[in-house]
């Protein structure tokens, strides 16, 4: 029964990794539920202090390479710091709008989506050219989808590394 408690609540961690894709706090959830294992597992499983850290650590440049990856994309591509604001915050709207379609997947797109849209509307308005502002929202969407996946492969490292902790052996 051991076993399987376990192997299911592995994949509970790694369903929780689906998530991301809906723009959701996912390597949160991942830790959140790492904690309640831990609390209903209290015996001795490598679950320590350290343990914690390094996966509190992870969530934490998770969620940097994140922001960065955008915000480095835009300007690669040309956006101003007003385009790489509205890169942003479309991107949460279109998070937002884009969840209740496609079974939820429509987050996934209305965040890239979102991106390109509000560095493209900002630039615009900050007297950019049609041409200029559309590179400078394409930045803006490559580096949101790249901060996705180092997102979501970073909370893949960590129900990896906890996995073997969770296992009973």
């Amino acid at each position: 029964m051991e076993f399987a408690i376990a192997a299911v609540f592995i994949a509970l961690l790694a369903g929780a990794l689906t998530l991301n894709v809906l723009s959701l706090p996912a390597n949160w959830v991942v830790l959140a539920l790492l904690g309640l294992w831990k609390l209903l597992h209290p015996a001795p499983t490598g679950m320590d202090t350290m343990f914690f850290a390094i996966v509190i650590g992870a969530a934490l440049v998770g969620e940097v390479l994140e922001f960065l990856t955008q915000t480095v994309g835009a300007k690669r591509y040309g956006s101003t710091g007003k385009g790489n604001l509205g890169g942003i915050i479309g991107a949460i709207a279109g998070a937002l709008l884009g969840a209740p379609f496609l079974f939820g997947l429509g987050a996934l797109f209305g965040a890239l989506a979102g991106a390109w849209a509000g560095c493209y509307l900002l630039e615009i308005g900050h007297g950019r050219s049609r041409t200029e502002a559309a590179q400078a929202a394409k930045g803006a969407m490559m580096g949101r989808f790249l901060g996705l996946v180092l997102k979501t492969g970073i909370g893949a490292g960590m129900v990896i590394y906890a996995a073997p902790r969770i296992w009973p052996g």
